[in-house]
């Protein structure tokens, strides 16, 4: 009897592993998608079609662009909570904040600015990209690395690429270029991990991004996020050929009359001279800035926090296209430069 339970059990797991796999050769646009890779990138054909004819099926990926695949998540039966505790009013950016600019990420920013010094140093140079704003970057994206992601890419990319979801196209190109990309540096696309969207390394590269951003900065011949000086340089040439201008300032905290703001468009889409906001006063009166700015809104419980945005602003949200990721970029690096300069004497971005 116990044979058989041990058996069944077994037949069991092999077809949940066999129903995870799935063929997709036999799609439609799976068949133009090699077609066109042959053609045009003069791939194998076996070899696309080996690729895309065991890929394991990325539900959980899935679920993040098609309703339909998101597990459902069992409600709580305990009835015992203090239900004080659970009345904690926040606005949208109290809970970005305490999410991503808490003690220990700044404490690990400030390590890890530390252990890689010389290398961002020598990008500093190169690029003009403040060190903080890298290590803030990287923090942000994988956890200075701890965390660059559980999902086998290109299941994830082809699952996301032939499987019904809003930007099932998008994906189609990524997956184009991470194959191209696994041609030119020579990998195996099998056995790269990365987000449930596919991006790579400790800054995040989404596929299309290593050919025009990617860099070799220590010189061994391949282009890898993966690699901290490769990632660290990578980072920074996002950023130098997306505008940013070495020295200028990033942002600055502004006062208004009232609570909240509704006077102007916020966000990094709008810009405006400053002669023409009346009312709107930089807190810091150092901050030296003549061009135009984006008035950046934070919606707080009780308030809304108001910022300008300078053009280097406006260059981190190239990186990600929210005003809170880059305003939590911007007070992450400045956390991590004030902790770093309180606890080492030098100062190698200025």
């Amino acid at each position: 009897m116990k044979l058989n339970i041990v058996n069944f059990i077994l037949l069991l797991l092999l077809f949940t592993l066999t129903i995870q796999a799935k063929d997709y050769t036999q799609k439609e646009v799976t068949k133009n998608f090699i077609n066109m890779m042959v053609k045009e990138h003069q791939f194998e054909k076996s070899y696309l079609t080996k690729l895309l004819s065991d890929v394991k099926f990325q539900q959980e990926a899935l679920g993040m662009f098609n309703p339909k695949y998101r597990k459902k998540i069992k409600k709580s039966n305990d009835k015992k909570i203090n239900k004080k505790k659970q009345i904690v009013k926040h606005g949208s950016w109290d809970r970005y904040e305490k999410m991503l600019l808490g003690d220990t990420r700044v404490k690990k920013g400030v390590a890890y600015m530390r252990e890689h010094r010389t290398i961002f140093a020598e990008v500093y140079r190169e690029y003009g990209v403040p060190p903080e704003y890298i290590t803030a970057i990287i923090g942000v994206e994988s956890y200075y690395g701890y965390n660059r992601g559980k999902f086998p890419v290109f299941d994830t990319l082809t699952t996301l690429a032939f499987e019904d979801n809003r930007r099932s196209k998008y994906f189609r190109y990524e997956l184009k270029k991470f194959l191209l990309l696994s041609k030119s540096e020579k990998f195996n696309p099998k056995k790269v991990k990365g987000s449930f969207a596919g991006a790579i390394g400790l800054g995040q590269f989404m596929p299309s991004a290593y050919k025009p951003f990617a860099v070799d900065f220590n010189k061994d011949g391949k282009k890898s996020m993966q690699t901290t000086s490769d990632a660290i340089a990578g980072i920074a040439n996002y950023f130098k050929k997306n505008g940013w201008k070495k020295g200028e300032t990033v942002a600055v905290r502004v006062s208004y009359k009232g609570n909240r703001y509704t006077e102007r468009k916020t966000g990094y889409p709008y810009k405006y001279s400053r002669v023409e906001l009346e009312g709107i006063t930089p807190k810091y009166a150092k901050w030296h800035y003549d061009g135009k700015v984006r008035i950046i809104k934070l919606k707080r419980y009780a308030y809304d926090e108001l910022w300008y945005g300078a053009k280097n602003f406006y260059v981190i949200t190239r990186y990600n296209h929210s005003s809170y990721y880059a305003m939590a970029i911007h007070q992450l690096a400045q956390k991590i430069k004030k902790g770093y300069k309180k606890k080492y004497a030098d100062n190698f971005s200025n």
